[in-house]
């Protein structure tokens, strides 16, 4: 049973970490920042080449994930204003990496997917942090990734998992026909 399907484990796993002090707590702030930095690092001489920046790698790569994505979830999970969705969204559009069309159903709904360039783009960047991830994964080993993946989804809160749930569940729709 997962973290999330069962809260009363959430502290069962980690009762014997209650000691953690704060100079603990610190160091792994700390490596998170770092960590996160140089992650995205990997990734921004490609984006420096082709003039985008990370908030383009961003779009890029939710919109990669999940196509058909409304803009509204798109800005949800981002967790910026439409002003600044906007601007690096429509240099994605204008650069022909991104399209956006009215939903079948609900047209007041804008669903962004990648085009053919788009998807180029995403898939150099992603396999670039695909490599570094894979490095560290085998060498920590599955017990850790299990961990890491348990660590990452408590600092998310619970709001972005829904919407998560929500961009999935559109997208399956989708898949099937139904959006």
């Amino acid at each position: 049973m997962s973290e999330q399907k069962a809260p009363g484990r959430r502290h069962a796993a980690g009762a014997g970490l209650l000691f953690l002090r704060e100079e603990e707590m610190r160091q792994a702030q700390e490596l998170m920042m770092l960590a996160w930095r140089d992650f995205g690092g990997v990734v921004d001489p490609v984006l420096e080449t082709l003039g985008l920046g990370r908030a383009h790698h961003r779009i890029l790569q939710l919109v990669g994930h999940h196509p058909g994505i409304a803009v509204g979830a798109l800005i949800d999970l981002l967790g910026i204003t439409k002003q600044s969705l906007g601007r690096a969204l429509t240099d994605l559009q204008l650069r022909g990496y991104v399209v956006q069309e009215v939903g079948r159903r609900d047209r007041r709904l804008r669903l962004l997917s990648l085009t053919e360039n788009g998807a180029a783009v995403e898939r150099q960047l992603f396999d670039l942090q695909r490599e570094k991830l894979m490095g560290v994964y085998r060498d920590v080993g599955a017990s850790a990734i299990d961990g890491f993946r348990r660590v990452v989804q408590g600092l998310m809160d619970d709001r972005t998992r829904l919407i998560l749930e929500d961009v999935a569940a559109a997208a399956e729709r989708a898949h099937r026909g139904g959006a």
